[in-house]
């Protein structure tokens, strides 16, 4: 029943993905979102997978490989990491990503950014790092880490498509139709490297509150209104020679 519902979903809302080429003669940045145990290591919290779920591993891991790259380059990464205030829900969602705990930490697979020049660390109180940049002066650590390091290309990578990613796209995109984000040009979201969560049907109606989230339908949706909103949705990234 889900695979045909799937198969349906695809059928009548198509996703046409490109093959793109970073420039090397123009400065790219790579954003990585909320790839953290309380969303990717199995049992880390309320919102992390149950058990081991392939889509996630392997964001994590094709994560993981695209951020090497960008650190041997020497090119701009910001890494967003979900981090709430234990006195603010973030509804409909349980307690999740609690400011100094397991939960709110990266990965195995790409703690070792935190030590690199070229990386910057945001921790956000919200769906949307965007919105999550904005500092107390009414700054945008993001737009200036954009506008800082002349970034034309802007690959965006993480968990969840559907949520905190597509949420993130939106903003940036439409900050950038407005002329926010000089010089930035495209915005692209490597699909291998994105991933959500699986909360199936028959799950969520025996948990409290929680809504169905099929995985696979739920990250399609997530790309393909990415895509509407004029994101460039990639299956495969190349620099001159595939990566």
């Amino acid at each position: 029943m889900v695979s045909s519902a799937i198969d349906l979903l695809k059928k009548e809302i198509p996703l046409e993905q490109e093959s793109v080429v970073l420039a090397e003669d123009a400065v790219n940045g790579l954003v990585l979102v909320d790839i953290i145990h309380g969303f990717c290591t199995v049992g880390a919290g309320n919102l992390a997978p149950r058990e081991p779920n392939r889509q996630i591993s392997e964001m994590v891991e094709e994560s993981a490989r695209i951020a090497r790259i960008f650190c041997e380059k020497k090119w701009p990464v910001m890494a967003f990491i979900d981090s709430h205030q234990p006195n603010k829900p973030e509804k409909p969602y349980p307690p999740h990503c609690i400011v100094g705990s397991h939960e709110s930490n990266l990965v195995p697979a790409l703690q070792w950014v935190e030590k690199e020049a070229n990386v910057t660390i945001r921790r956000k109180d919200c769906f949307d790092g965007y919105m999550g940049s904005f500092l107390p002066d009414g700054s945008n650590l993001f737009v200036d880490w954009i506008k800082n390091n002349h970034i034309k290309s802007l690959l965006v990578v993480g968990i969840c498509t559907d949520i905190c990613v597509l949420d993130f796209v939106c903003s940036t995109m439409s900050a950038k139709n407005l002329g926010f984000l000089h010089p930035l040009n495209d915005v692209v979201l490597y699909s291998r490297s994105c991933a959500t969560f699986d909360n199936p049907l028959h799950v969520a109606k025996n948990t409290n509150s929680a809504l169905p989230h099929p995985q696979e339908f739920m990250h399609h949706v997530g790309l393909y209104m990415a895509k509407e909103r004029g994101a460039i949705i990639a299956n495969k990234i190349s620099l001159g020679t595939n990566i």
